[in-house]
């Protein structure tokens, strides 16, 4: 079982969209943070993908959906993460000085009632979270070559600017458009050395 949460419009071709909205339209209604209408699952979950969605919480509410994702995994689960990234934020900020196209990576886009941001990370910071909840192995993972990933832009692939992101051509070759990407991704595997 495979579950991406806060799908939105970006439904994933082999996972469960959840949203904890209705108008999203997802396969099951949720607050993806808690998944309580996955109990029943707890323990036997492959992947939970989660694409800019942590930030929407404070550290201590993030810390407890991280503790909860955990538990609902399987054995060798995946948690898959995509956050703003705030190295990439901040270096964007002192080399351009141009503020205004971070605004929703540090804020939010502040769309709706559930799209303020309250929480940042950069890889050291997420990986010692995802440590400390008890993933044995982190790493970061790139979209352009996971599988639904590299059909599906989401946030996961925010590069700036706009469109000029790194894409894997069918015959392996990469092609480098010049962008910066914005998406912190990281994995975090639950007892992958126990398999």
């Amino acid at each position: 079982m495979k579950l991406n949460l806060g799908c939105y419009s970006k439904k994933l071709p082999g996972f469960i969209n959840v949203d904890i909205r209705d108008e999203a339209n997802p396969d099951v209604i949720d607050d993806a943070f808690k998944l309580s209408s996955f109990e029943k699952y707890a323990g036997n979950i492959d992947i939970i993908y989660c694409s800019h969605m942590l930030e929407h919480l404070n550290a201590r509410d993030a810390m407890a959906a991280l503790k909860r994702w955990y538990y609902l995994l399987r054995d060798g689960g995946t948690l898959r993460l995509a956050v703003p990234d705030m190295e990439a934020v901040f270096a964007h900020y002192f080399y351009w000085k141009d503020f205004r196209v971070l605004k929703s990576a540090l804020w939010g886009s502040q769309k709706h009632n559930f799209d303020y941001h309250k929480a940042g990370w950069v890889f050291d910071t997420l990986k010692e979270d995802l440590l400390s909840v008890g993933f044995n192995e982190v790493k970061k993972w790139s979209p352009e070559l996971t599988y639904p990933h590299n059909y599906i832009d989401d946030y996961s692939q925010a590069y700036y600017p706009d469109g000029a992101k790194k894409t894997v051509l069918a015959n392996g070759k990469t092609v480098d458009l010049g962008g910066k990407l914005m998406s912190l991704n990281v994995e975090g595997y639950k007892n992958a050395n126990s398999l």
